[in-house]
């Protein structure tokens, strides 16, 4: 398993557009109203992405099997303008997610292709996100659970995160929930 930053002109940006619809699946479906066209709209908008930290994940025969996008110190706070769902999105997640601050690592995104899930590669892909942050002496590793993710909030806290604060955002009938965890590194 290797890490390359994403490049629209090399990878495979419907492969990648469906990892990155997996992890906020019900919000796409919400918003879009089918996969398809949440996908397409999402591949269309990966030209635009903050490719130092989008990474690919690569198997041996450089086979896209996942994603990671992270950020250290900060929290991306740009708004998708070209998409009006798309920016609903942004809206939410402004609204939802973690506080970044100086010294932290976020974990924005980990997918894992659905063929490979269960094989314990999204735990390795965090345990070396946690050493990363290690050799860059960072204070803490941050990333968010989503409320109805039973099964990632508990991954996470078998690697050590803790819960350090809880958001909701409510429009309407639709919800979105965060566990904000942390893993204190120093």
């Amino acid at each position: 398993m290797k890490y390359e930053t994403f490049n629209p002109k090399r990878h495979d940006v419907s492969k990648v557009a469906e990892l990155v619809y997996d992890v906020d699946f019900r919000t796409f479906d919400m918003l879009f109203k089918s996969p398809e066209k949440a996908i397409d709209r999402i591949s269309k908008s990966l030209a635009d992405e903050d490719l130092e930290t989008f990474l690919v994940i690569l198997d041996d025969n450089d086979e896209i099997i996942g994603i990671l996008i992270y950020y250290v110190d900060r929290f991306p706070r740009h708004f998708n303008f070209k998409s009006f769902r798309l920016l609903i999105v942004d809206i939410l997640d402004y609204f939802a997610l973690s506080d970044v601050g100086v010294g932290d690592l976020y974990v924005a995104e980990i997918a894992i292709d659905k063929s490979l899930r269960g094989q314990g590669l999204g735990k390795k892909v965090l345990s070396e996100v946690i050493d990363y942050a290690r050799q860059q002496n960072l204070n803490r590793v941050i990333l968010d659970a989503d409320f109805r993710n039973h099964g990632a909030k508990k991954l996470y806290e078998r690697m050590g995160f803790r819960q350090f604060n809880k958001k909701r955002v409510k429009i309407g009938k639709f919800e979105r929930g965060m566990y904000n965890m942390e893993l204190k590194i120093n």
